[in-house]
């Protein structure tokens, strides 16, 4: 029956290409329905999970200008194989918006919110080449308008204002070019691409061409695809469309190599769509609350990238982002380390694995690098498979996302298993990992078990012993966890917070920053083991158990903040080897970058 279903949804969509074909089938706006400006206000203040919602409901209420309804045609051809083939199909004439011809709100949206949208009327986002074809038949080219970045690029503020700017482009062109023009070089455009196989969970933002047609932006897929900036625009295509004066969609069409060249200059296009779930990144696979409902990610679900590495990113209800990132060829005969690693307040998974940037980009992700010290760790450790599971709680926040989940302490240790049992049928080594406020993670882990498993083999706090408490049993149980096994490893790296200054200010307590939770750690787990302490280099070292615990606290007489520096700084790579015979060997802690020959180009 699917052959059938198939069939009639087609039959439908050609019968709305032959009566409807350059119309938008939306419901009629409402007269008393918000303008753009008005609309923009009020979800100034919103997350944008809640806000992109809001515009899904206008679109789905028919809050969209009067010109956008009305489709603009394409003509395109491509020879193949000696034959040309000529097509036409349709596409809004400018990008997806909200409210009135005289007052509306150009709504960037993510792929996911994009794709619902475009579910929502039976249309498609488009191909690169696609984008460039309807700049190039667009009759209005503005020059585009880029703003500085900055982090408040995904807000609604700035998005109101490159609207302004837009809308007095635009303004200034309506005597010759009325609204309805098929217009281009306001966005960039959210696309489809093969590039996306290979890197799931992102969005392909291309376009904002220039006047000598030239694009500013080419294929890019270094965002989530959670993410939306004031440059991104929503070009609806409608699926059906004429090929060589036969009915078709643009699916049919890229999935066709003799006609693929039409709309794609990649070859066929398999995927022409993205997942509306940001809960899983792999197609039609929602991932959801495994240890409910057992739906499992495994090995087949990886999908490859650079670096001869594979990956998959799901979402683990509630509201925990899993990103894992494994080498493309793993072998049983190795050892496997499992590293579980929990992000910093803040920050983002894409900003924590780390890329290249140029100038004025986000400084986000040139701050820990954890990709490139894990390639730089997987060159020297070639008897071992690693493999990094990033952990990004809801809100950014572990410490926020264990206070609103405190009641059920086993989900920490369930999320753990959960990861492990994508490896079913290899022996893993558990590394438990955390930056900054990841460290709530990791003891929020602890507080979970009754005992820190065996098979935990290294626990290496970043900067993010804040959560320490005594009186949670943490002394005990990591006392009774390094005694379990010589193979177990504790790691602390900190620096002198307490006197640190922000602004000209302090910003942690003597006690409450990780200094002076490091000492104190020190001091309870020195009653049963001793310490090899000294100082020098700029170093307060604490060293016990032949090297398997290391307390590394840089002091601070500059009063600067080494927060992320620390990691920065070869700061992973030392808590992955350190007490073992690769420590030192390749890089120097707190030293020069070790790693950068292997930081990813996006």
């Amino acid at each position: 029956m699917n052959w059938l279903r198939g069939a009639l949804v087609l039959v439908l969509l050609l019968v709305a290409y032959n009566s409807e074909a350059q119309a938008l089938n939306l419901p009629t706006r409402a007269t008393n329905a918000p303008t753009g400006s008005e609309f923009a206000k009020s979800i100034a203040a919103l997350e944008r999970g809640e806000r992109e919602e809001k515009i899904y409901e206008q679109v789905a209420q028919g809050n969209v200008p009067p010109f956008l309804r009305k489709l603009v045609s394409v003509q395109v051809q491509s020879v193949q194989e000696g034959k040309t083939n000529r097509a036409t199909y349709y596409v809004i004439p400018d990008y997806l918006a909200i409210g009135s011809d005289e007052d509306y709100f150009l709504a960037p949206l993510s792929p996911i919110m994009a794709q619902r949208v475009a579910d929502l009327v039976h249309y498609n986002l488009p191909t690169r080449k696609m984008v460039d074809d309807i700049y190039a038949a667009a009759q209005l080219k503005l020059v585009p308008s880029p703003i500085p970045p900055s982090p408040a690029m995904a807000t609604v503020p700035i998005f109101i204002q490159h609207n302004q700017t837009v809308w007095g482009q635009r303004k200034e062109q309506l005597a010759k070019y009325h609204l309805g023009t098929l217009v281009g070089g306001d966005k960039k455009d959210v696309v489809i691409a093969n590039k996306l196989n290979a890197n799931p969970g992102k969005v392909a933002i291309y376009g904002w061409h220039k006047l000598d047609g030239k694009a500013i932006q080419p294929v890019y897929t270094g965002h989530a695809d959670t993410y939306a900036d004031y440059s991104h625009g929503i070009r609806l295509v409608q699926m059906a469309m004429e090929v060589n004066g036969a009915s078709k969609t643009v699916a049919e069409v890229l999935a066709d190599a003799n006609l693929a060249g039409l709309l794609s200059d990649e070859g066929v296009v398999s995927k022409t769509r993205y997942a509306t779930t940001a809960k899983a990144s792999i197609t039609n696979k929602a991932v959801v609350n495994v240890s409910v409902t057992n739906k499992q990610v495994t090995l087949k679900d990886f999908q490859a990238g650079a670096f001869d590495e594979r990956s998959v990113s799901y979402v683990i209800e509630p509201e925990i982002k899993v990103h894992i990132n494994a080498p493309a060829k793993m072998d049983a005969h190795r050892n496997l380390k499992l590293v579980i690693y929990t992000l910093p307040n803040g920050n983002t998974t894409e900003q924590t694995i780390g890329r290249k940037i140029k100038e004025g980009e986000d400084w986000h992700f040139n701050i820990q690098h954890i990709g490139a010290q894990t390639r730089f760790l997987r060159e020297r450790l070639k008897e071992e498979d690693i493999v990094v599971a990033y952990l990004e709680a809801g809100k950014k926040s572990w410490p926020t996302w264990r206070k609103e989940h405190a009641d059920q302490p086993r989900r920490i240790p369930e999320v753990v298993e959960s990861i492990k049992s994508i490896f079913k049928g290899r022996e893993i080594q558990t590394l438990i990992c955390g930056h900054s406020g990841g460290g709530s993670f990791i003891f929020g882990y602890i507080n979970g078990v009754e005992q820190i498993p065996e098979g935990v083999e290294r626990i290496i706090f970043l900067d993010s012993n804040y959560a320490y408490d005594e009186a949670q049993g943490h002394k005990d149980k990591l006392m009774k966890w390094l005694k379990a096994s010589d193979q177990h490893h504790l790691v602390v790296l900190a620096y002198n917070d307490a006197i640190a200054l922000l602004n000209g200010k302090p910003f942690v307590s003597a006690a409450g920053g990780t200094w002076g939770r490091s000492h104190r750690m020190v001091e309870d787990l020195g009653k049963e083991f001793k310490f090899i302490n000294k100082t020098n280099d700029g170093f307060e070292t604490y060293i016990a158990l032949d090297g398997r615990m290391q307390f590394l606290l840089k002091e601070n007489p500059e009063k600067k903040i080494f927060h992320t520096v620390q990691v920065e700084r070869n700061g992973f790579i030392h808590g992955m080897v350190s007490g073992t015979t690769n420590e030192g060997k390749g890089y120097v802690y707190f030293g020069p970058r070790a790693y950068t020959n292997w930081i990813a180009a996006e």
